[in-house]
């Protein structure tokens, strides 16, 4: 008798995953920091692949102290980051209307995690076209606490009713990987900063260059389940 899959629903990462986002934000982060005055390197801006919003303060106040104005920091880098999405659109990863159906093709149960509100992931899905894709959308609302505590990923899980061991999930940054990782599950990382980071690579179930290379583990996982 041929084993059962690894896993029985896929969670997907929305921010460098899904959404290639994560270089406007950063651009958005470093024109705001040169308006105040700072300068912010894209190594910094890198290292906060996948974190929250509170991580991204916290960072802040420790390189530039106490004194760094947050609020004017966000107020700017906001409307820097809406300035380019409203002239080039948020472009989609690479490989994900592929892996998407591959995972419907097999009729599994999906669902996106992600660690940034629920409006503004709305928002951004609707700016690159993915509006109504995802019929469960797990927001920073839904998690006690942010990635990288699991929280977020077992209420994932709860969504499309699989245990966290049977859910794959596709990561890019090395925050979400650890959350999948704690919450029990089967994570895929993809990531979206190279090189990769070694922490997460050996965390990671695997490690994949792209999301084609994910639609095609998926389909390997049911022809030939490892």
């Amino acid at each position: 008798m041929t084993p059962a899959p690894p896993f029985q629903a896929v969670i997907f990462d929305m921010d460098g995953l899904v959404l290639d986002s994560e270089s406007g934000y950063f651009a958005a982060w470093q024109q705001a920091a040169a308006d105040m005055g700072y300068r912010l390197d894209r190594a910094f801006c890198t290292a906060l692949s996948g974190s929250h919003g509170q991580e991204i303060g916290r960072r802040l106040l420790a390189l530039y102290g106490a004194d760094f104005e947050l609020e004017r920091f966000y107020r700017l880098s906001g409307r820097y980051w809406r300035e380019h999405v409203r002239q080039t659109g948020i472009p989609v990863k690479p490989g994900f209307a592929e892996a998407l159906q591959r995972v419907r093709d097999l009729r599994l149960p999906y669902c996106l995690a992600t660690n940034s509100r629920r409006a503004d992931a709305e928002q951004c899905l609707a700016w690159a076209g993915l509006d109504g894709v995802f019929a469960h959308l797990l927001a920073r609302e839904d998690a006690a606490r942010p990635k990288p505590a699991a929280d977020i990923f077992i209420k994932a899980a709860e969504a499309v009713n699989a245990p966290p061991r049977l859910c794959l999930v596709l990561e890019d940054s090395p925050t979400g990987v650890k959350a999948a990782v704690a919450a029990d599950c089967v994570c895929l990382f993809v990531p979206s900063v190279l090189p990769a980071d070694t922490e997460a690579s050996e965390l990671a179930y695997r490690v994949l260059p792209d999301l084609s290379a994910a639609a095609d583990f998926i389909s390997a996982a049911f022809a030939d389940p490892l």
